[in-house]
Parts: structure tokens; C-alpha cells; sequence
């Protein structure tokens, strides 16, 4: 790869490089989003929100019957024991990706549980900026603490990372390309609407530096049209990969 274009070359369907998070308060209003949103959406990211609403599995299982793919995006963190026991639980359900935030032990524990399933390790949240870090005790900038959580995860054998698009051209240039950069934190270039998220890039600038898929939430959920919005953000990806293998 060029340096300053690293646009992914993995075959990796293009309208399945958007992955939507199905942020809302319960099921139902999750599966009226995504009938709403229909072929615009492919892949769908189920959080923390919608886990404690009820009905997370069946909601899983209907994504999977309606040939979606399905990212399971609780974080775990617990003792290793634990997280192995709980990622064991989402095998042969159909889900492609889940995330996992913790140290060696941790990670290792979700990686010998997935079987099958891809397990992405979080490195720095793109809610927190170096104030943020160093209120939590990092002496270190978010580059440098992204890099070295990547590093590590990929050691132990975890298929990839949620990183911002921030960092992710630097964990291309020192990392390579053989494993999954998903980037959470997508807003529009002039984006004035007050948020969590410190640490944003837009669509393109996202895939340029080298992620594989992006996460979009309240850019599409709170438009006045979602499946409207969601269709012009699958054009801007489809004006970068021009193909529907992804090359």
C-alpha cells in the first residue's frame, strides 16, 4: 500500500463495509429500523443498549434469518474465565465479529472460546481524548496507546481491532494489512452537532487510512430519512472501492 491511501483490498462485499449500530430502546423499534432501512443496511452492530432492552438473542436469530450479519458488540471485560464463557455463548448463532477490552489473559480467553467467530479487541474508545487518557492514569499519547493494544491483540490472535480512523493509518504503516480495522466515531466533515465522540473522521477519510469496515449510529438514526442517509453514505463507499468484491 502507498503511504497516505490505504484503502482495504480485502474481498469484503462493499455494501457490507457499513456496519449500522442498532442503537434503541427496544427490540421492536430495532426490527421497525431495520425493515425501514432494508437492503441499505446489511450489517448491524447490537450494543449495550439494546442487549439490556430483552430479547437479544431472538433478535440476533431474526437478523440472521433475514440474511444480515450481525456484530455483538458488548465489550467484555471480566475475568478470563468468564469472558471465555460468555463468548462461548454466541457460537453457531451466526454472528461475525464481537469485541473484547481487556489485557493479555482476557483477550486469549475470547480468542480460545470464538471457534469460528472473530473476535475484535477495543483498543482506546473514540469517546476519550488524551485529557481523558490521562485522567485514567496513561502516561501516553492515544496513538501510541491504540498501537501497543493492537499489537498485542493481533500477537494473541485476535482477527482485529476497533480503532478510530485517526489511528488507523499508523496501524497500517506499522502493523500491515492482514488483519481488521473496524472504526466507530463516523461523523460528516462539517458536523456541528454536540456528541460523545471526541475522536471522529468522516467516510472517506476513514477508509483511506486503512479501515475495513465503519461504524455509523446516530448520523443515520437521527436523519430525517435513515434509509435516505444510509444509501448516500453506501454511494461515498462505493465511490472508493468501485466494485462488490471490496478490490
Amino acid at each position: 500500500m502507498t503511504h497516505g491511501n490505504k484503502l482495504s483490498d480485502k474481498p469484503i462485499p462493499v455494501r457490507e463495509r457499513l456496519i449500522f449500530a442498532l442503537d434503541v430502546p427496544t427490540v421492536n423499534e430495532a426490527r421497525a429500523l431495520v425493515e425501514a432501512l432494508g437492503d441499505a443496511v446489511q450489517f448491524y452492530k447490537l450494543g449495550l443498549q439494546i442487549f439490556m432492552a430483552g430479547g437479544y438473542y431472538e433478535l440476533i436469530d431474526w437478523l440472521t434469518a433475514s440474511r444480515k450479519k450481525v456484530f455483538v458488540d458488548l465489550k467484555f471485560f471480566d475475568v478470563p474465565e468468564t469472558v471465555k464463557s460468555a463468548v462461548a455463548q454466541l457460537r453457531g448463532r451466526g454472528v461475525s465479529f464481537t469485541t473484547v477490552h481487556g489485557n493479555e489473559g482476557i483477550l486469549r480467553a475470547a480468542v480460545d472460546a470464538g471457534s469460528g467467530l472473530q473476535i475484535l479487541a477495543v483498543t482506546v474508545l473514540t469517546s476519550l481524548d488524551r485529557g481523558d487518557l490521562n485522567d485514567l492514569g496513561f502516561d501516553c499519547n492515544v496513538e501510541d496507546l491504540v498501537l501497543s493494544r493492537a499489537r498485542r491483540a493481533l500477537a494473541i490472535g485476535c482477527s482485529g481491532v476497533i480503532s478510530s480512523g485517526l489511528e488507523a493509518e499508523r496501524l497500517r504503516d506499522e502493523l500491515g494489512d492482514r488483519f481488521l480495522v473496524v472504526s466507530p466515531g463516523i461523523r460528516p466533515v462539517d458536523n456541528t452537532v454536540a456528541d460523545d465522540q471526541k475522536r471522529t473522521v468522516d467516510v472517506e477519510e476513514a477508509f483511506r487510512k486503512g479501515a475495513d469496515y465503519i461504524v455509523v449510529g446516530r448520523p443515520i438514526r437521527n436523519a430525517p430519512n435513515p434509509r435516505e442517509k444510509a444509501e448516500e453514505i453506501q454511494a461515498r463507499i462505493a465511490s472508493l472501492f468501485g466494485s462488490e468484491t471490496g478490490k
